[in-house]
């Protein structure tokens, strides 16, 4: 029987099996689907209703299950019980066979601080050190007396390995918390909570022999080295030590077999000794009376199973029966071993848990793999220790075993959990290691090893992405139904090859002023292409995708080469890519740059709110714009949701120190042909428009975003300004709501505008721009032809009409245009999203009404310029009206009473600007109730951003290949979680694949995914579903939480630390608290132990970052946490 679990049991029973012997195997109730428990030929449950690993320590149940079970003998293997004297004991009495020494000889080696008095009684050199200590006054007087050593000192678990219960201790004030953390940590572990305190010797390499006695002779299977620890535990071993001096070798290995020896030691073991590698002096340090971890590269380079040995010694074999002469032992190449843990070396190597979603082992000449429950499938549980497998080459040099181990590590995949593999392969590549010259202090020593390429797991993380698709429905938020059945229909031939000669060439090679120029005494109508950007942020909510667009970009880069520009980023779709589409804005930008290099890129910049929803520092706004032209942009739509100018002039003056194109845009409401409505009358377009010229822009833009330019309106205000400023390049934007919007385009063409907006005819209409293809059509053959191919224009129109039908979840249902948008004065995009939601939310019977509370909501906040973001607060508070059934009287009675979306109060504070007239009193005093009120400028007198820091902690949180230069202007939106999902078909990325459904996914270049959609499990008891796929011809499944299930709802998720908070103390990995030592109320210091938790059997204090009183305790003694759960809360107070 083997009384441990994991990798080690599993070890047992397969050596045991060789032997033909039957083999056992217990398990407690936290280990019942463990690997080891069907590896043998019977398994038991043992102690449930122990703790996890006490269960393992429980002697009498052990014994008792050997006993009803007929058990001949038991191993220990490492760790747990394997040093007990009670278990040997316990054998001895119940007559099963302890494999392993006698109790005696482990009273002896187990307890180390009798090994070193044996060791000092038979002349081995021996670090100075003390017995076991009762009080810390005892450890006290053995470092700080007369005659005390001094620190640093060492203090260690007397009992036990594997760098439990080892604390290095400089100071005096750490030595009662190291004293108190060792016994805690030992007593867990192995049952025993003894320690000892030891002068710490601080740059010694780490020697180990391995020896094998019968009872009556001792032989050694020579020496490893494990020099290569962190934490004091193994990283790293190899056999034999590389050089070593041989007479240095002899020495140690010498001392080893004459140390068991003295009390005629009987089976495995190993002799462990500190070597100075300046004298080569060796000095002992303890002995583990039992099999080791890294006994694999002995077993490799000697040729001999230990753990068979052990078994057949254990059975009553001899040395001599077995074939072991010292003279006849040697050693053959090199054997390196490496221990794979789920420890996240990002996170200070705080151990991981979860599932193992891929396993797909290493293999080939010289490696060897023990592992545990190491599976698909697998829970990789908090409780123990952390290693899941053990890689071990073998090879005649050590360079060569250093190769086959690093290629081994490469090859491997595990995917789920974290694990140290990044940094093994720093400690494998490292010259140090690779030169043979480690010390203990190596790992230390080289900050460099901690230096880790980010690690992308992409395949993975998109098979998370479509199995939550599959149980949960899309995540794209505003997704109804699913994609249409669609052919997509690619044009069949590129048109001619791209002109050089274009705006672009002219802008690249001399400058704004030069564009503007060229624009002005261009003798035919142009036109700037919406389809990129506003016409599917109008029509389809501005889900379309990256990969969508980039696929024509080839095509419209030579059929619309003659075109002023295209509008493709800002406004909306910086925001959507990175919370709904999950791209990054800034790859798009660059993408479509590539793919279209000849023609003018064109954005919307909300002036001082950047691409954002509020106000931002001015420096944010300056290295938004000097960054979006680094990344290919060309014109910049400059304007302010309220047509106040110091807003305007901030993003004019950004736009223009970039060395972009200024496009000052000035937003158009009202209606300059009607007499009766003269707040925004022509005066008031006109002084605008002299302000934005003072201000050296390039060209001037008149946005009508309602589509109320009605043409005897536009006529009237494009003349105007054209008298006024005959050299500026003028250009018109407007929305097709009401039907008119080929017709005013034509009528300012016509009044002498240069440039004005269409799209595709098949994106166009409605809420979006003006059909493309008739404006051109009507100007064709004329002096104002727009340079615009019909016949490619054609061909462009049906891709875009088969693509369309992919993104009929966010059509929002409108059949037509209104005319009625005269009266409300909604915006195209923010109609489009309003007639969707009321819709969605069964109001659909209530547009009306939802149209008239936006005109009053208008009037209410005082008859405003409406865009992005004003418009989205009258909207707001439209939609506040209806639903709490209010009436434009109530809001004004009641005002002081209601509870208004945050929007608005901040709109009435100011946050936006003022708007022309000012606002409304005494509602606005009403609405915001003392809250103080902006004057000015919104964002003049914030303090810079630091964008560096803010840079280095997104990398942090992140990577730095996920997160660009300005991702930060929505930071809180950014996510790794599913990867790279604009690899994905857009069917798959909107709809959960069907079973037996295949799609292909490119990762790059020569890096294809084929996946098929197989089945979906039951739900288990933790709420999951397993979804199973076929990868590239290989089975792979993916656990995902079903949030539809009563299951999922009931379970409670804990709080999480806020992480910018320093107050809020959260978990820093998984694990169990073992120790709660403050109360509500505590007041602390500074560095106070607070929480103890235990992970994998190590213990960490979480401490007061600062001098506080605790205000939240959210954990008791004997919870489990994941990692970042909310422990404490402090509030800082002075010293």
């Amino acid at each position: 029987m083997a009384a441990n679990r994991g990798e080690i049991a599993i070890r047992i029973f397969r050596a045991a099996t060789e032997l033909d012997m039957n083999t056992v195997a217990v398990y407690s109730k936290e280990d019942i689907r463990a690997v080891h428990r069907y590896k043998a030929d019977e398994a038991y449950l043992i102690a449930p209703e122990k703790g996890p690993v006490a269960a393992y320590l429980s002697i009498p149940d052990l014994i008792r299950i050997a006993i009803d079970n007929k058990v001949d003998a038991i191993h220990p293997g490492y760790g747990f019980l394997s040093e007990s004297v009670e278990l040997s004991r316990a054998c001895e009495e119940a007559g099963i066979v302890f494999v392993g020494p006698n109790s005696k000889q482990l009273s002896r080696f187990g307890d180390k601080t009798q090994a070193r008095a044996l060791a000092l009684e038979h002349g081995l050199p021996v670090v100075p050190g003390t017995d076991a200590v009762q009080s810390v006054e005892e450890a006290r007087e053995f470092v700080e007396g007369p005659n005390g050593c001094n620190y640093p000192v060492i203090v260690k678990a007397s009992m036990g390995g594997g760098g439990r219960g080892m604390r290095i201790v400089h100071k005096p004030e750490q030595l009662e918390e190291a004293i108190n953390r060792c016994r805690s940590e030992a007593l867990a572990a192995f049952g025993d909570g003894a320690v000892f305190v030891e002068r710490f010797v601080p740059r010694p390499r780490h020697i180990e022999v391995q020896i094998v006695g019968d009872g009556t002779d001792v032989v050694h299977l020579f020496e490893r080295d494990c020099s290569v620890q962190r934490r004091h535990q193994k990283v790293v071993e190899i056999a034999p030590a590389p050089k070593l001096p041989e007479d240095v070798r002899m020495n140690i290995c010498n001392d080893a077999v004459r140390l068991a020896k003295a009390i005629n030691y009987s089976n495995a073991g190993t002799v462990e000794f500190l070597l100075d590698p300046e004298t080569n002096q060796h000095y002992f340090m303890e002995v583990n009376p039992r099999i080791q971890v890294e006994h694999t590269v002995t077993e490799q380079v000697t040729g001999i199973d230990l753990v068979q040995t052990q078994l057949r010694i254990a059975s009553g074999a001899s040395l001599a029966d077995l074939g072991l002469k010292q003279e006849n032992l040697s050693t053959r190449g090199y054997a390196i071993q490496c221990r794979i843990t789920t420890e996240d070396p990002l996170n200070d190597f705080a151990p991981d848990t979860g599932r193992i979603d891929v396993w797909r082992p290493a293999g080939g000449f010289g490696i060897r793999l023990d592992s545990g429950s190491l599976h698909p499938g697998a829970r990789v549980l908090p409780y123990y220790d952390s290693m899941l497998m053990k890689v071990t080459a073998t090879s005649a040099t050590l360079d060569d075993a250093s190769r086959k181990v690093r290629r081994a590590l490469v090859e491997s995949r595990i995917r789920g959990v974290k694990t140290n593999i990044p940094f093994l392969l720093n400690v494998l590549r490292h010259p140090v290691f690779v030169a043979g010259d480690c010390t203990t202090r190596f790992i230390e020593e080289n900050p460099e090893l901690m230096e880790f390429p980010h690690r992308r797991n992409r395949a993975n993380k998109l098979l998370r992405y479509l199995a939550d698709s599959i149980v949960n429905g899309t995540s794209v938020v505003g997704a109804q139904g699913e994609p249409a059945p669609v052919q997509v229909i690619m044009p069949e031939k590129l048109p001619n090859k791209s002109s050089n000669k274009g705006f672009k060439n002219i802008l690249d090679r001399q400058g704004p002023e030069a564009f503007a120029k060229a624009v002005r005494d261009h003798e035919g109508a142009l036109l700037m292409d919406t389809t990129w950007r506003d016409a599917h942020q109008s029509l389809l909510a501005t889900r379309v995708r990256t990969n969508d667009i980039l696929k024509i970009a080839p095509h419209t880069s030579q059929a619309f080469q003659n075109m002023y520009s295209l509008e493709n980023w800002g406004g909306a779709t910086f925001d959507v890519a990175l919370r709904f589409l999950h791209e990054c804005p800034w790859e798009r930008l660059e993408h479509m740059r590539e793919l279209v290099p000849n023609i003018p890129f064109q954005m919307l910049l909300r002036g001082a709110n950047a691409v954002g929803y509020t106000a931002y520092a001015d420096n944010v706004i300056y290295k938004f714009c000097e960054t979006a032209h680094k990344y290919g942009m060309d014109v910049f739509r400059v304007f302010d949701s309220l047509n106040y100018m110091d807003n305007l002039l901030l993003g004019i003056d950004a736009a223009g120190a970039a060395g972009g194109v200024v496009e000052a845009a000035i937003c158009y409401t009202g209606d300059v042909s009607d007499p009766k409505k003269d707040k925004y009358n022509l005066d008031y377009y006109l002084e605008l428009a002299r302000r934005l010229s003072d201000a050296n822009v390039h060209v001037l833009c008149i946005k009508d975003m309602a589509g109320l330019l009605k043409p005897k309106a536009t006529k009237t205000l494009i003349s105007a300004l054209r008298r006024e400023h005959p050299t500026m390049p003028i250009h018109v934007h407007t929305h097709d709501t009401s039907g008119l919007g080929v017709a005013s385009m034509i009528a300012a063409l016509d009044a002498g505008a240069d440039v004005v907006d269409a799209c595709v005819d098949s994106m166009s209409g409605m809420t979006s721009q003006p059909s493309m293809g008739a404006i051109a059509s009507h100007f064709a053959g004329t002096q104002k032809d727009c340079g615009v191919d019909l016949d490619h224009l054609r061909e462009i129109n049906e891709y875009w009409e088969s693509i369309r039908g992919l993104y009929a979840p966010f059509e929002s249902g409108q059949k037509s245009g209104s005319f009625d948008v005269f009266e409300h004065e909604i915006p195209g995009g923010q109609y489009t999203n309003l007639h969707f939601q009321a819709n969605s939310l069964g109001l659909a019977s209530q547009w009306r009404s939802i149209k008239l509370a936006y005109k009053a909501a208008n009037r209410l906040c005082g008859d405003i310029i409406k865009v992005t973001p004003s418009s989205k607060v009258v909207g707001d508070l439209a939609q506040f009206m209806v639903q709490n059934h209010l009436s434009e009287e109530d809001v004004r009675e009641r005002a002081e009473t209601l509870s208004f979306p945050r929007s608005v109060v901040e709109y009435f504070q100011g946050y936006l600007g003022t708007p022309k007239g000012g606002f409304p009193e005494p509602l606005r005093s009403k609405i915001t109730r003392g809250q103080g009120h902006i004057e000015g400028r919104p964002g003049a007198g914030m303090e810079p951003m630091d964008l560096d820091a803010l840079r280095v902690e997104l990398h942090r949180k992140h990577s730095e290949e996920s997160v660009q230069h300005l991702d930060h202007l929505a930071h809180e939106h950014i996510s790794d979680g599913f990867g790279q999902v604009s690899r994905l078909g857009t069917k798959e990325f909107l709809a959960p694949m069907k079973p037996g459904e295949e799609v292909t996914v490119d990762l790059e270049n020569g890096k294809t995914l084929l996946v098929k959609y197989l089945a979906t499990g039951d739900l288990n008891e933790e709420g999951e579903r397993q979804v199973f796929f076929d990868v590239n011809g290989m089975p792979r499944s993916i656990f995902v939480p079903d949030r539809k299930s009563s299951a999922a709802a009931e379970l409670v998720a804990r709080p999480k630390a806020k992480k910018h908070d320093p107050g809020h103390l959260g978990a820093p990995m998984p694990g169990a608290v073992v120790g709660v030592n403050v109360r509500v109320g505590d007041v602390v210091k500074a560095n106070q132990s607070l929480v103890v938790l235990n992970a994998m059997k190590m213990e960490t204090s979480v401490a007061a970052p600062f001098a506080g009183v605790v205000r939240e305790v959210h954990v008791a003694s004997g919870d489990t946490v994941s990692g970042q759960d909310l422990l404490v809360v402090i509030e800082k107070t002075d010293e």
